[in-house]
């Protein structure tokens, strides 16, 4: 028997490959096919199931076209519709994996045909569970993402208890917990860095797991809510309905342009310019109008929150040899229709004779001089605002720039920040794309900022700052 845990750190995503004399078994494939072609082929097995935990909100998933690729079938648990051919699953169903059996616990909650799958090993014994968002290391799945009809988040989150309480708890504390998710997704809200650990410690030290009654269960996972990214119900539909082969997106967007042909398709199309450089290359020169989301962050859930239409045609900036890479990732969140790339990297722009653009960076001590001069912008998270902040600084989440640009005084000098400098650039483009001319970036953000002589206060402090 062999598993192995195949994570995705900028989508914090765990999809599972699980094979027994000469048949696999994947669990909550991304959208790319290879790695477990790959894997398969390498061992000389045969991929027999594709296990869907759910209707994935935050990533498409790679069921459809690795379904195609090799014969296997999809399994979804009960309750999930769906546009193309798949087995939905009776809770206790079982489906035989060479030497092991893999069992369909139906955990309703996270969706309503969220479903767990238990591995249980050629001795009989209960080995893992696959817990898909029902069950993460240190939290459970938001029950906020598929309301629908009467059904509402209070009612998911009784129906995530009950599913705990009845299908997974009762199981011994020495099996292995494989969620589908780890810490920065979107999910949950209090997830751990680990990406795998056993029952009983999910037991004793989940805060979720450890709720005295339904009710305090309830509050508990209900507290404290982010709004889901723009992007989820969008992707949800795609992995309910289908989508274009992942061959036939990376082919479209994985095509070189001159910066003359590149000029000319963006012209033609309205694509979005979308460069992808790391934040301190990107301010020093860029395409005018181009928006910076650097691939070395959390490039794909990003996206996701800051550009709305998933069909909107874009066009790449990317550093040289990452041209493939940058497609597959705006793919693995739906986004289908880039339609080429700089050929050259940024470099070829200027030598071609096009107009650049760039942005005024400052070090935290000279921000310390300047920014009683003008508007302080922090784009960081309430909750980070809410530790610590500069005195006075407006708060303007990143997630929501778009929705609050207009309460940004453009006449004054607009210092941007966060909490390292990622996110402070990407607010930093669109804005800049959007008009904004006297902009400047901190560079360091605040882990900088408070290291200097700059008043620093809290949301409840006498100087409470003012929000968005």
């Amino acid at each position: 028997m062999m598993i192995e845990q195949l994570y995705t750190g900028c989508l914090a995503q765990g999809a599972y490959y699980i094979e027994s004399e000469g048949e696999a078994a994947v669990i909550d494939p991304l959208r790319e096919t290879a790695p477990y072609l790959k894997k398969a082929d390498r061992n000389g097995a045969h991929i027999k199931y594709v296990f869907e935990t759910h209707f994935h909100a935050d990533f498409v998933s790679g069921h459809i076209d690795l379904a195609k690729k090799t014969g296997a079938v999809i399994v979804y648990g009960p309750n999930a519709q769906t546009s193309f051919e798949a087995h939905h699953a009776r809770n206790g169903e079982l489906f035989a994996l060479g030497k092991i059996t893999i069992k369909a616990l139906h955990t309703p909650g996270h969706t309503p045909e969220s479903t767990t799958y238990l591995l249980i090993d050629e001795n009989g014994n209960n080995h893992a569970i696959f817990t898909g968002d029902t069950l993460f290391i240190g939290d459970v799945g938001r029950p906020d993402l598929a309301i629908k009809g009467n059904l509402t988040e209070q009612d998911l989150a009784g129906m995530l208890y009950d599913s705990l309480h009845t299908q997974i708890m009762p199981l011994e504390d020495n099996v292995i917990v494989y969620p589908a998710h780890g810490a920065g997704s979107a999910c949950g809200k209090n997830m751990s860095k680990e990406t795998t650990d056993t029952l009983g410690n999910q037991k004793r030290f989940n805060y979720a797991l450890r709720a005295q009654s339904k009710d305090d269960f309830v509050k508990a996972v209900l507290d404290g809510l982010t709004k889901a990214p723009a992007y989820f119900a969008e992707n949800a539909r795609l992995n309910k309905e289908g989508y274009d082969a992942i061959d036939d997106v990376m082919e479209r967007g994985a095509h070189a342009l001159s910066p003359d042909e590149f000029e000319d398709a963006v012209n033609e199309t309205g694509a979005l310019v979308l460069d992808v450089r790391d934040a301190a290359e990107f301010a020093e020169s860029f395409i005018p109008n181009s928006i910076n989301i650097g691939l070395h962050g959390q490039f794909a859930p990003w996206v996701g929150a800051l550009i709305p239409d998933l069909k909107q045609p874009i066009a790449l900036v990317t550093p040289v040899g990452l041209e493939e890479e940058t497609v597959l990732r705006l793919a693995r969140v739906g986004y289908d229709h880039s339609i080429g790339y700089l050929a050259g990297g940024f470099a070829a722009w200027p030598k071609a004779g096009k107009e650049v653009d760039r942005i005024d960076s400052v070090s935290a001590e000279d921000f310390a001089d300047q920014y009683t001069q003008g508007t302080v912008v922090d784009v960081r998270r309430p909750d980070e605002f809410a530790i610590e902040h500069v005195e006075g600084a407006k708060n303007v989440p990143l997630d929501s720039l778009n929705d609050h640009m207009a309460a940004i005084d453009k006449n004054r000098p607009v210092f941007i920040h966060c909490a390292g400098g990622y996110r402070s650039m990407v607010a930093a483009s669109i804005l800049k794309a959007r008009g904004f001319d006297n902009l400047i970036n901190v560079e360091g953000g605040m882990g900088t900022i408070k290291k200097t002589s700059v008043a620093i206060s809290s949301t409840h402090s006498d100087h409470p700052a003012e929000r968005f």
